[in-house]
């Protein structure tokens, strides 16, 4: 392994510069550095604006998806610049460019939305034609599915510029994942989580993956101590129903697994853009059919949707 406690050759951790991707970072940093009893001084974080940080005045779908916030970190990672990328999971696309490999996720923190607003209280509470902001897709139309009586509009930015817009009255409420919230310390921004049952998380919310070049052994031995397997299982089977149904930014798909002892149970769900039409469905098994049990929900939902589904994309 190559020695990463030579403080001319620190570890370069790649990461966007946001405040939530550089606790994400210290957070890798924290958990590597006590696995194998390095100092601080043995790792570097290399900040890269990615095309999602720099276009913030256009909704995702206009400029690209899901890639927009990782592909100036993955060249980057190719090019040698950082031995290792962070990443939010739902963020990641479910294919790795070539040479590229996640094989290592650190503890998932809560998976739940968080329902944010300055003086109202929960979704429920909502009043009739109140301004709702969120930048997801997903969020917007299950929002829409649920309180078709709303009017929603685009919420770009960081956690603290999204707070601020609320401030401004730009809208009433917003959505954060909670995870991020508790990575930032601001559980108090929170009014509410939101149950699953009420509203299901974006795959993979709340997981922290981190991608290394496909032939860097050294690096995967760095990383394997801290793994975290529950995390990978629930992701694994999460990703596969993504990936079946080619999930992107530009199609509204949830999706949350947990596991009971031996057991995964997964629940997914596809919406419609604008919320006039949601299918659910569940799958329970073992917790090694977790993948199999993603493509096998995708495909029920793909079956039930029909044609004609997904054509306004």
């Amino acid at each position: 392994m190559t020695n990463f406690a030579d403080p001319d050759r620190p570890l370069k951790i790649g990461t966007r510069g946001s405040k939530l991707a550089l606790a994400q970072a210290y957070e890798l940093r924290a958990r590597v550095m006590a696995a194998h009893d390095l100092p601080a001084e043995a790792f570097e974080i290399v900040v890269i604006r990615t095309t999602g940080d720099r276009v913030t005045d256009r909704p995702l779908k206009e400029i690209g998806g899901k890639g927009l916030f990782t592909k100036e970190i993955e060249e980057a990672l190719a090019a040698g610049g950082i031995d290792i990328a962070v990443h939010s999971m739902k963020d990641m696309p479910t294919v790795q460019p070539d040479g590229m490999v996640i094989d290592c996720l650190l503890p998932r923190e809560d998976a739940r939305d968080a329902f944010v607003s300055p003086h109202v209280g929960s979704i429920a509470e909502l009043p009739e034609g109140a301004v709702v902001g969120s930048s997801s897709l997903r969020r917007r139309a299950q929002l829409a599915h649920r309180r078709p009586d709303l009017r929603l509009v685009e919420f770009r930015g960081n956690v603290q510029t999204r707070l601020q817009k609320l401030e401004d009255g730009v809208a009433v409420a917003t959505f954060l994942a909670m995870a991020g919230l508790s990575r930032l310390d601001m559980l108090h921004v929170a009014r509410s989580p939101i149950d699953p049952a009420e509203m299901l998380p974006a795959v993979a919310q709340g997981a922290i993956g981190i991608e290394r070049r496909s032939d860097d052994d050294g690096i995967a031995a760095l990383l394997r101590p801290v793994n975290d397997v529950e995390t990978t299982q629930r992701v694994a089977a999460e990703r596969a129903f993504l990936a079946r149904l080619d999930g992107s930014c530009q199609t509204p798909i949830a999706g949350y697994a947990e596991l009971q002892g031996t057991r995964l149970s997964l629940r997914g769900e596809i919406l419609r853009p604008d919320g006039s039409q949601a299918l659910a469905g569940m799958r329970e098994g073992e917790i090694a059919d977790g993948p199999a049990m993603g493509r096998d929900l995708a495909e029920e939902l793909l079956t039930r949707a029909g044609q004609g589904f997904f054509d306004h994309l």
